[in-house]
């Protein structure tokens, strides 16, 4: 199994925005120094994350690291002119020594419509379209498109041309068969969220993946999955784990009941039992892990990348725990492909 660190760049009014990117970029460098494969920015606009745009922050990470995988988590296409983003993304490619892969999504939230005008009624055919354009302009030196959602093109060179040929390209998967199909139908390996709810509509989204990607014709044991999880805190016992993370669930708690949502999990055990987050023993981690293996099949897993109400010394303390106990054990009984080499 392999490990990604993600963050959404969740920001609140207790720092700076210069000090809370600061942040991120060390807990980049940190994720390297530690061992993980790779790290991800996702890409939101609208509070209380300060996300907007991936490729500048990837871009100065990518000039603090050497080895680790850069992710994006996701890169909103149904927002993006597909030019565009193609010409941020090559640069980066570039800038990374070839240490990019995309994670591709529609993305939420009720700023989008308001930003960029785009919809709950057409988001999923702008990904789909934005995709499709950007898939072309990544392989192919001169593309003629015509799409319902920007200009067409004739016989357009993009620039820079990319290192990587082709990137490996997966698309986030939370709720909805769109975009499930449309990884299947490309080839594409599949990230599941694995955040929000029990693990039976993630793995439901899953098992559809593997049926459309055998009915498009790909060899099944070529189909890629991910998963992310939900939280983490490991400590040497589940008591000691637990004594320290509820504050942080119960803040959770407190912050979905500011704004009107009513939780899925009630309590931190309840959380434990039947979400994705990953909180106790490093046995217990491991052995959950597992557990949800066996339902999903997936070889890469997301830890959250900030403290998320932890102090530094216990994000450090925990993060070295996970990596000196409890990914030794998953990398050995999870087999998993190798990404993609870098480019000398």
């Amino acid at each position: 199994m392999k490990f990604l660190a993600i963050t959404l760049i969740v920001h609140n009014d207790e720092r700076s925005h210069t000090e809370r990117f600061r942040e991120v970029v060390e807990n980049a460098v940190l994720a390297e120094e530690l061992g993980f494969d790779g790290f991800g920015v996702g890409e939101r606009h609208e509070r209380p994350f300060i996300s907007s745009s991936p490729p500048v922050v990837l871009s100065h990470i990518a000039a603090k690291t050497s080895r680790i995988r850069l992710f994006t988590a996701v890169t909103t296409l149904s927002l993006l002119d597909p030019v565009r983003a193609y010409e941020d993304y090559a640069t980066l490619d570039h800038l990374s020594d070839g240490r990019l892969e995309l994670i591709i999504g529609k993305g939420n939230g009720a700023a989008q419509a308001q930003l960029f005008h785009v919809t709950a009624e057409d988001q999923w055919d702008r990904n789909r379209e934005g995709y499709e354009l950007f898939r072309r302009l990544w392989r192919e030196d001169k593309v003629t498109w015509e799409g319902r959602f920007r200009p067409s093109l004739t016989e357009a060179e993009t620039w820079p041309r990319p290192l990587q040929r082709p990137i490996r390209v997966w698309h986030g998967s939370a709720t909805s068969k769109e975009s499930v199909d449309l990884a299947a139908r490309y080839g594409d390996p599949l990230f599941s969220a694995n955040v929000t709810n029990p693990i039976e509509p993630y793995a439901e989204l899953i098992d559809y993946y593997r049926q459309q990607w055998a009915h498009y014709g790909h060899d099944p044991a070529e189909a890629l999955i991910g998963a992310g999880t939900a939280g983490y805190y490991a400590a040497r016992s589940s008591q000691e784990a637990i004594e320290t993370y509820r504050p942080i669930f119960d803040a959770r708690l407190a912050l979905f009941a500011k704004l009107g949502l009513k939780p899925v999990f009630s309590t931190l055990e309840d959380a434990i039992e039947r979400s994705s987050i990953l909180v106790g023993s490093p046995q217990q981690i491991i052995d959950k892990v597992l557990r949800y293996h066996k339902r999903f099949g997936h070889e890469v897993m997301h830890l959250h990348a900030d403290a998320d109400g932890l102090t530094p010394k216990q994000h450090r303390g925990a993060l070295e725990l996970f990596q000196a106990e409890i990914a030794p054990v998953l990398r050995r009984e999870i087999p998993s492909r190798p990404f993609p080499e870098r480019t000398p």
